[in-house]
């Protein structure tokens, strides 16, 4: 059997993280989740996730700041994809410059995350 594997998402809309820790854990992933840029830098230091999902605007720490972190300071390859509202052009720039591995729009589709997720984990 293989491992079980660890994902974290970093998004302060308590709504949307509902809805996809419901999605993902049924999917059979391990969930973590982190309400700012904060706790996901705490996160991915205690647990090393196999896939980071994050927010671009979230409290404290933003989600460039822990790309930023996880690329630059840990020096860590772990795929990122990051959420953004529409109209944040040059931040999603700034994010793929940063290393970002894939970003989507939102509001995006579960289902397309989840698809998403498996490619990037293979």
């Amino acid at each position: 059997m293989s491992e079980v594997k660890k994902v974290l998402l970093a998004e302060d809309n308590s709504v949307l993280s509902l809805l996809l820790k419901f999605k993902l854990e049924k999917e059979g992933y391990q969930l973590f989740i982190a309400v700012n840029g904060k706790e996901a830098i705490e996160i991915v230091e205690a647990h090393s996730p196999d896939i980071i999902l994050t927010d671009i605007m979230m409290p404290f720490v933003s989600g460039l700041e822990v790309i930023s972190h996880v690329r630059y300071k840990l020096e860590i390859q772990t795929p990122i994809i990051v959420f953004s509202s529409a109209g944040q052009e040059e931040m999603v720039i700034k994010a793929f410059n940063l290393g970002a591995t894939d970003f989507m729009s939102k509001p995006f589709s579960p289902n397309e995350l989840s698809i998403r997720i498996k490619r990037l984990m293979r």
